[in-house]
């Protein structure tokens, strides 16, 4: 069995930003979703982002970023079936962070924190910015049924509205863990230094 790992979701199409999202670049040239495994991955041992078939340059900038391919050939049906990739993919892991990969302001202290809270026995952990549950969410080893069976675009939404008594709420001084990225003015609400 292997430690924690992390799950980039980065199979969406973008479709309200008007365009490649996950490739856009950020004010210093990072693409978003570069940036979003970047604050990742030093908070797990591996990270396995999860992807379209068709989304050859975003496979080959994660590679590059160290981040383990893993192609969705059911992602147009929804971000479910992207996490069930993801965790089939690193099914040996006792546990699992789900990032998202329009998300790349999380601050890597506040993956770190949902990792420490699954390492200390949490079920489910979620990062909390002034009493609002945010990102990323991590699901202990014994979730992995549930992962794997999810289909649609619910994604693990479903896991948790149904088992809220199981989710510690880790607080982080993090605005990163509630700022997606849908809309190109979106990027003007973002941190003007990003941790």
């Amino acid at each position: 069995m292997h430690g924690i790992v992390g799950i980039l979701l980065a199979a969406g199409i973008g479709r309200r930003f008007g365009g490649d999202k996950l490739m856009h670049p950020l004010p210093d040239g990072t693409p978003i979703a570069v940036a979003a495994a970047a604050r990742l991955r030093p908070a797990c041992g591996r990270v396995v982002a999860v992807l379209r078939p068709d989304h050859f340059r975003l496979a080959r900038v994660l590679a590059n970023a160290g981040c383990e391919i893993v192609i969705c050939p059911d992602a147009a049906h929804g971000m479910g079936h992207s996490l069930a990739a993801g965790a089939s993919a690193a099914a040996d892991a006792s546990g699992w962070i789900v990032a998202l990969g329009d998300m790349p302001c999380i601050a890597t202290t506040s993956h770190q924190v949902v990792a420490a809270s699954l390492q200390a026995g949490s079920s489910i952990a979620a990062t909390e910015f002034q009493g609002r549950r945010g990102h990323p969410v991590g699901f202990s080893g014994i979730w992995l049924p549930q992962l794997r069976a999810l289909t649609g675009d619910l994604g693990g939404r479903a896991i948790l509205e149904q088992n809220r008594q199981h989710i510690t709420l880790c607080p982080v001084d993090d605005p990163g863990v509630i700022l997606d990225i849908d809309f190109v003015d979106d990027l003007l609400g973002m941190p003007s230094v990003v941790r």
